[in-house]
């Protein structure tokens, strides 16, 4: 048997330990200091659990003074409308790169992936100036505009699970004098199931998370989204953290649902894609 070193075993397990902690150290003070009251919050140390977690006061409070009702509502027409449009036009794009050969289809790729080495903060004035000059600064459509952009990840997954769907599919189809469309729209894409439920789930948690976004172009009360809704609890100079605690709780409540029940289908559709 092949002896161990007592060092490096050492090592490997306190760094996983460090990891866990790193990873579980900020959930565990949101959620504790979500259940205290303002005299706890002040006079006890942050890492301290809560006189009682029945104390759920702060959480109706949060929702009230967050207007979350109305956030969850943009955020919900954000996503459905991005995640639509997105996979519509991101399977179209790759079912096009995949299945044909065209000159410039190198070259149409090689932007892609050459767009993904450039820092996203150098595009941010364009980007602005562009979304102004179309009259959808402060609209729900601005920031649509700039999700439904068919990212890398998304080609990658999709171009993988496309590749391995057999041509003669679309032989047959053509015989029986289906359109390109209608190949498309009946046989490729119903197959593309996996990836799409991959790509859907990272856009989802990819658009709920967001906040520069919609902070830089959803500037109005009536256009607060999830990310956005935290802001009001921050003055010039203080913050009602116990109340910001309660409202990161309530929206980290549907994402945590989502991935525990959903996961299996994230790494699922990675890995799948990758193996094709």
């Amino acid at each position: 048997m092949e002896r161990r070193n007592p060092v490096w075993e050492t090592f490997k397990y306190l760094s996983l330990v460090i990891a866990v902690f790193a990873v579980l150290y900020p959930p565990y003070i949101i959620v504790a200091n979500a259940f205290k009251t303002r005299d706890e919050f002040n006079t006890k140390p942050m890492m301290s659990l809560p006189d009682s977690f029945l104390y759920l006061r702060n959480f109706g409070e949060a929702f009230k003074s967050a207007d979350m009702l109305r956030a969850y509502e943009n955020t919900l027409i954000l996503i459905g409308v991005s995640l639509v449009l997105s996979m519509a036009l991101g399977s179209a794009f790759c079912y096009a790169i995949g299945r044909f050969e065209f000159k410039g289809r190198g070259l149409v790729m090689g932007l892609f992936l050459f767009a993904t080495i450039i820092p996203s903060f150098t595009n941010q004035v364009v980007n602005f100036k562009t979304i102004q000059s179309l009259g959808l600064h402060d609209k729900l459509m601005g920031p649509i505009l700039l999700y439904i952009g068919t990212d890398i990840m998304m080609i990658f997954i999709y171009l993988q699970f496309i590749r391995n769907i057999p041509y003669e599919l679309d032989e047959s189809a053509m015989l029986e004098g289906a359109s390109l469309f209608k190949i498309f729209t009946t046989i490729i894409f119903p197959l593309l199931g996996p990836a799409t439920a991959t790509i859907a789930i990272l856009k989802i948690i990819a658009i709920y998370n967001d906040i520069f976004t919609p902070y830089l172009y959803l500037p109005s009360p009536e256009n607060v989204v999830v990310s956005t809704s935290l802001m009001r609890f921050f003055g010039n100079n203080s913050g009602d953290w116990q109340m910001v605690s309660a409202a990161i709780v309530l929206i980290m409540i549907p994402t945590a649902i989502m991935y525990l029940f959903l996961q299996r289908h994230i790494f699922a559709g990675v890995t799948n894609g990758a193996v094709k």
